[in-house]
Protein backbone atom coordinates (compact mmCIF):
# COMPACT_ATOMS: atom_id res chain seq x y z
CA UNK A 1 0.00 0.00 0.00
CA UNK A 2 2.84 2.31 0.44
CA UNK A 3 1.93 4.30 3.24
CA UNK A 4 -1.53 5.18 0.92
CA UNK A 5 -5.04 4.89 3.08
CA UNK A 6 -7.66 3.80 0.26
CA UNK A 7 -10.57 5.82 1.05
CA UNK A 8 -9.40 8.28 3.48
CA UNK A 9 -7.40 10.54 1.41
CA UNK A 10 -7.20 14.02 3.25
CA UNK A 11 -7.09 15.93 -0.15
CA UNK A 12 -10.73 15.64 -0.56
CA UNK A 13 -13.74 14.90 0.63
CA UNK A 14 -14.91 11.74 2.39
CA UNK A 15 -18.56 10.77 1.41
CA UNK A 16 -18.87 7.32 3.34
CA UNK A 17 -16.94 8.61 6.10
CA UNK A 18 -19.41 11.63 6.75
CA UNK A 19 -22.50 9.79 5.67
CA UNK A 20 -21.53 6.95 8.26
CA UNK A 21 -20.82 9.44 11.24
CA UNK A 22 -23.79 11.53 10.63
CA UNK A 23 -25.97 8.51 10.54
CA UNK A 24 -24.45 6.78 14.24
CA UNK A 25 -25.35 10.43 15.10
CA UNK A 26 -29.01 9.67 13.92
CA UNK A 27 -29.01 6.16 15.67
CA UNK A 28 -28.35 7.81 19.23
CA UNK A 29 -30.71 9.79 18.85
CA UNK A 30 -33.17 7.25 17.89
CA UNK A 31 -31.93 5.31 20.48
CA UNK A 32 -32.51 7.93 22.87
CA UNK A 33 -36.23 8.73 21.64
CA UNK A 34 -36.82 5.15 22.26
CA UNK A 35 -35.46 4.25 25.50
CA UNK A 36 -37.24 7.47 26.50
CA UNK A 37 -40.70 7.72 24.93
CA UNK A 38 -41.31 4.35 23.75
CA UNK A 39 -39.80 2.55 26.94
CA UNK A 40 -38.08 0.27 24.11
CA UNK A 41 -34.76 -1.37 25.19
CA UNK A 42 -33.55 -4.44 23.63
CA UNK A 43 -34.26 -3.54 19.84
CA UNK A 44 -33.05 -0.02 20.30
CA UNK A 45 -30.40 -1.63 22.07
CA UNK A 46 -29.21 -3.71 19.04
CA UNK A 47 -29.70 -0.69 16.80
CA UNK A 48 -27.51 1.30 18.47
CA UNK A 49 -25.02 -1.45 18.31
CA UNK A 50 -25.03 -2.29 14.86
CA UNK A 51 -25.95 1.73 13.38
CA UNK A 52 -22.55 2.84 15.19
CA UNK A 53 -21.12 -0.24 14.10
CA UNK A 54 -20.72 0.81 10.32
CA UNK A 55 -19.29 4.14 10.88
CA UNK A 56 -16.59 2.29 13.51
CA UNK A 57 -15.53 -0.17 10.76
CA UNK A 58 -15.05 2.65 7.83
CA UNK A 59 -12.85 4.54 10.35
CA UNK A 60 -11.06 1.41 10.75
CA UNK A 61 -10.50 1.06 7.07
CA UNK A 62 -8.29 4.19 7.23
CA UNK A 63 -5.44 2.42 8.60
CA UNK A 64 -5.48 -1.06 7.19
CA UNK A 65 -2.33 -3.16 6.50
CA UNK A 66 -3.65 -4.25 2.99
CA UNK A 67 -6.17 -3.86 0.38
CA UNK A 68 -7.59 -7.20 0.90
CA UNK A 69 -8.14 -5.88 5.00
CA UNK A 70 -9.29 -2.85 3.52
CA UNK A 71 -12.18 -4.90 1.81
CA UNK A 72 -12.95 -6.47 5.19
CA UNK A 73 -13.58 -3.97 6.90
CA UNK A 74 -15.84 -2.22 4.33
CA UNK A 75 -17.58 -5.82 4.08
CA UNK A 76 -18.46 -5.46 7.97
CA UNK A 77 -19.61 -2.41 7.63
CA UNK A 78 -21.81 -3.61 5.13
CA UNK A 79 -22.79 -6.43 7.11
CA UNK A 80 -23.91 -3.87 10.15
CA UNK A 81 -25.60 -1.97 7.93
CA UNK A 82 -27.64 -4.59 6.37
CA UNK A 83 -28.87 -5.20 10.73
CA UNK A 84 -29.27 -2.25 11.21
CA UNK A 85 -31.77 -1.92 8.15
CA UNK A 86 -33.76 -5.29 9.92
CA UNK A 87 -33.79 -3.34 13.42
CA UNK A 88 -35.10 -0.46 11.65
CA UNK A 89 -37.32 -2.44 9.65
CA UNK A 90 -38.68 -4.25 12.79
CA UNK A 91 -39.03 -1.52 15.29
CA UNK A 92 -41.20 0.23 12.08
CA UNK A 93 -43.44 -3.00 11.69
CA UNK A 94 -43.87 -3.63 15.83
CA UNK A 95 -45.01 0.35 15.73
CA UNK A 96 -42.36 2.04 17.78
CA UNK A 97 -41.28 3.98 14.70
CA UNK A 98 -43.61 5.78 13.09
CA UNK A 99 -43.85 5.79 8.74
CA UNK A 100 -42.07 9.30 8.59
CA UNK A 101 -39.33 8.77 11.30
CA UNK A 102 -38.82 5.21 9.82
CA UNK A 103 -38.61 6.45 5.86
CA UNK A 104 -36.10 9.05 7.02
CA UNK A 105 -33.76 6.94 8.77
CA UNK A 106 -34.22 3.72 6.25
CA UNK A 107 -33.42 5.98 3.16
CA UNK A 108 -30.10 7.10 5.10
CA UNK A 109 -28.94 3.42 5.41
CA UNK A 110 -30.28 2.56 2.32
CA UNK A 111 -27.88 4.88 0.77
CA UNK A 112 -24.84 3.63 3.14
CA UNK A 113 -25.23 -0.05 2.05
CA UNK A 114 -25.15 1.00 -1.40
CA UNK A 115 -21.84 3.58 -1.51
CA UNK A 116 -19.91 0.43 0.69
CA UNK A 117 -21.28 -2.19 -1.95
CA UNK A 118 -19.42 0.12 -4.66
CA UNK A 119 -16.55 0.46 -2.52
CA UNK A 120 -16.53 -2.94 -1.95
CA UNK A 121 -16.86 -3.12 -5.82
CA UNK A 122 -14.59 -1.29 -7.59
CA UNK A 123 -11.93 -2.08 -4.46
CA UNK A 124 -12.62 -6.08 -5.09
CA UNK A 125 -11.90 -5.39 -9.00
CA UNK A 126 -8.45 -2.95 -8.51
CA UNK A 127 -7.20 -5.50 -6.38
CA UNK A 128 -7.53 -8.50 -8.79
CA UNK A 129 -6.65 -6.62 -12.06
CA UNK A 130 -3.22 -5.30 -9.73
CA UNK A 131 -2.38 -9.36 -9.66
Amino acid sequence: MNGELWIMNEKRPNIIRDKSFAFALRVVKRYRFLCEEKIEFVMSKQLLRSGTAIGAMVREAEHVESKPDFIHKLAIAQKEANETDYWLELLHKSDYLEEKQYQSIIQDSKEINKILASIIITSKQKHYANK
